[in-house]
């Protein structure tokens, strides 16, 4: 049984119980064991991982394909697992799923350590927009989540995948994601993370084949005492293939190192990346690593990177204008973060606009 503070931990992170949203599938993880793996549609799978090695044995020559175990201490330890729990997203070819589906992972037993395997699948001409939630519960203080999530976005399908984490002070976080996007299928990553934790470090993968898309937009609102080492990769190896890296970090006595990296491997290639960051004390530490790597001379890379702190004169302008310094700064940070995505339908820009609203009113700046 789901606790009145357990369901607000949830909504927290864009799960919603109450079946007042509309969502064409959940699943929720209490630590490892599932609780809710439930469908509406036909053509769309939601499980467990350990139901569907069962009821899908292909399942399992998709494990590991994308992901090296090997990778780090990390994937070693998921690959050791006897049977990592984790989730089963299916999408049948040809369906276009209506309304989001939901998943969340709940850290719920004080210093418990959650090892997960996700894999998702999109058939072809398929579509899928995605809300995982990540959360500790506001009872728990410590623990580790450590996962590795493989993607496969089939020929022609389009995944809209935000995750949103909202984890605890000394809570460590090591997810290892590997996608892959197949001719004309396109891939749309939001990442959000605004509240305090001890470590994350995540720098997924993606590979893009012929006419193929990804972009990576991430979402930083780093806390004291938190350290962020976060990015995304993207393989342009088909020819016409796309990708593009958005970042936004506000840190305060906190540290974030924030990592791109796109390679232009056919011809007519095209990448970009921007990195922008806002120091708001002299304990803030921002590093943008932002890189560009051409095998291929037919193609077209570029970024941007800007790390300081908020304009005097933007703060001057709002302090003449009747606002406190602090309501000021707030209404600055506010509105840096919220950058709306191209591509995201509007239910999943609510849910990201909430987020931000929610950790802007949560504790002073």
């Amino acid at each position: 049984m789901t606790s009145s503070k357990d369901k607000l931990d949830l909504r927290k992170v864009g799960y919603d119980e109450t079946g007042n949203t509309p969502r064409s599938a959940s699943f929720l993880l209490e630590d490892d064991t599932a609780r809710v793996a439930a469908s509406k549609e036909r053509e769309l799978v939601m499980d467990s991982m350990r139901k569907a090695r069962v009821d899908y044995p292909w399942v399992k020559d998709l494990e590991w394909s994308l992901v090296n175990p090997d990778t780090d201490e990390f994937t070693r330890h998921v690959a050791d697992h006897d049977d990592p729990a984790g989730n089963f997203i299916h999408v049948l070819e040809g369906a276009k799923i209506r309304f989001p589906a939901q998943s969340c992972f709940l850290l719920k037993a004080e210093r418990n350590e959650q090892v997960l395997h996700n894999i998702i699948v999109l058939e072809p001409d398929s579509e899928l927009h995605l809300i995982t939630g990540c959360t500790a519960a506001s009872y728990s203080n410590a623990g580790k989540h450590i996962a590795v999530t493989e993607i496969f976005v089939r020929k022609g399908a389009t995944l809209t995948y935000t995750m949103v984490h909202d984890w605890a002070p000394e809570v460590e976080v090591r997810p290892r994601t590997g996608i892959v996007v197949e001719q004309g299928g396109t891939y749309l990553s939001n990442y959000i993370a605004l509240t305090r934790v001890k470590h994350i470090d995540t720098n997924p993968l993606a590979t893009v084949k012929s006419g193929g898309t990804a972009r990576f937009n991430s979402i930083l609102y780093a806390k004291e005492g938190s350290f962020f080492d976060v990015g995304g990769r993207i393989r342009l190896l088909g020819e016409g293939a796309r990708g593009e890296i958005v970042s936004r970090v506000v840190a305060t006595k906190s540290s974030v190192i924030s990592r791109g990296l796109i390679e232009g491997g056919n011809a007519d290639t095209k990448g970009h990346m921007e990195c922008n960051g806002i120091m708001l004390d002299d304990q803030a530490m921002i590093h943008a690593i932002p890189e560009l790597k051409a095998t291929y001379p037919d193609t077209e890379l570029s970024h941007e990177a800007a790390v300081g702190k908020i304009a005097g004169e933007q703060l001057n302008y709002l302090m003449a204008r009747g606002l406190s310094e602090e309501m000021a700064r707030s209404l600055i940070i506010r509105g840096f973060l919220n950058v709306k995505i191209d591509g995201l339908p509007a239910s999943l820009q609510k849910v990201i606009d909430t987020m931000i609203e929610q950790a802007m009113t949560k504790e002073a700046i």
